[in-house]
């Protein structure tokens, strides 16, 4: 498949800019994916679709106050906007951290450059891909948090105000990490939250820390040449076994997000993975198992995950999954673990469109998108979401 495969027209002014008053009040577009069936909705409807038994999936992650603005030498502008922290062994003092960024200047960036900011000096170490590492005055995560403005996507065009550092934030938020929202999730509040819990709706949670790369465009036309950014994940031993639970008793998992669908596939694969290895090394009887094959479901991704330890010196169970993740869902994908989904209205010819289009097919997807135009649905991380239930019969 190629990318203009995933292109779809939107007037600029369904962009939205700013959230809702309130956070359930956002319209809910159902789409069930096996008829294409459409249902005109909001969120505060949810609970109407779901059942005793089934188990919504959140994702923690916090999102840190990733975009600062400083200054070369020369008295240019230079915006740093975080990426991820980067492991670094501590100085002397143990402070000095290090991150890699993208940075966005008028003139070129070198290596060695040293840009002031508020908080103090940003050394640039040098480039990595598509990213900078560079080194701050203090551990990476304290600067930004302490020195950074949230960062709002390039869509939104103002600049961030002080209501944007609780609502671009999830109410489950608590892992800090991401540089974007996992914006799924801004359409829970504490009322629809209880009006779940009350029907017998369970509740679990896995940490992805949003990078800026989803925000990056894909830059080639063939689907099977685009590599993914990677991004931090972990996924409990405690979700792990309540989504086994919950799909053994016939209850459904219901993915709040894009980023929650890629953690739990991502575990998904790399357990079946270290399964086949550990099957393989029982046959032989010695020696060490080679990696496996990739098949259909694999073909677009990398891991790097930690197996299950059991419990840790301090008691607690070790992550079923903890690594990064690059892989890339896309029409023809075997899914797993989701059995449905929530999310929001996603950029033309991205890669949450096309996860999306994995879900529920291409065709459907793209024609509920045009219905939502239609109906002025708003779009994007302030805008409205989808239900997309790919079982017969969702509606």
């Amino acid at each position: 498949m190629r990318r203009q495969d995933f292109s779809y027209d939107l007037p600029e002014e369904l962009i939205a800019q700013s959230p809702l008053a309130e956070r359930s009040a956002s319209r809910m577009l159902v789409l069930d994916g096996s008829t294409g069936g459409l249902a005109d909705r909001g969120m505060a409807d949810l609970p109407e679709y779901l059942r005793p038994g089934d188990l919504l999936v959140f994702n923690d992650t916090r999102v840190v106050a990733a975009r600062i603005v400083g200054s070369k030498p020369s008295g240019g502008r230079v915006e740093v906007f975080l990426e991820r922290t980067a492991a670094v062994a501590r100085t002397v003092e143990g402070r000095a951290g290090q991150a890699l960024v993208q940075l966005r200047a008028s003139k070129p960036i070198r290596e060695g450059l040293e840009i002031t900011t508020p908080g103090g000096i940003v050394r640039v170490l040098g480039r990595e891909d598509e990213l900078w590492r560079v080194e701050t005055p203090i551990d990476a995560l304290e600067f930004f948090e302490m020195w950074g403005e949230v960062p709002l996507p390039p869509y939104i065009h103002r600049s961030a105000d002080a209501s944007d550092r609780e609502r671009y934030q999830s109410i489950f938020a608590r892992e800090k990490g991401a540089v974007a929202a996992p914006t799924a999730s801004l359409h829970f509040d504490a009322p629809l939250v209880a009006r779940l819990e009350k029907i017998g709706v369970g509740r679990g949670f896995v940490t992805l820390h949003v990078g800026a790369g989803t925000f990056q465009p894909l830059r080639t036309d063939d689907l099977d040449a685009h590599k993914m950014h990677a991004e931090r994940v972990s996924v409990s031993a405690a979700t792990w076994e309540a989504v086994q639970r919950t799909r053994a008793a016939g209850g459904r998992v219901v993915a709040v997000g894009t980023t929650v669908v890629r953690a739990l596939e991502s575990a998904a694969l790399d357990v079946a993975r270290r399964a086949s290895e550990h099957a393989r090394y029982d046959v032989a009887g010695a020696g060490r198992a080679s990696p496996s094959e990739p098949g259909v479901a694999q073909a677009s991704v990398i891991v790097q995950a930690e197996a299950p330890r059991g419990a840790s010196g301090g008691g607690v169970a070790a992550p079923v999954f903890s690594g990064e993740t690059r892989l890339f869902i896309r029409p023809g994908f075997k899914f797993q673990l989701v059995d449905a989904m929530v999310t929001n209205f996603h950029l033309p010819e991205s890669t949450l469109l096309m996860l999306v289009s994995a879900f529920a097919g291409r065709e459907h997807v793209l024609a509920a998108y045009a219905h939502a135009v239609r109906e002025r649905y708003r779009f994007f991380s302030y805008g409205d979401a989808m239900l997309v239930m790919p079982t017969q019969g969702a509606l």
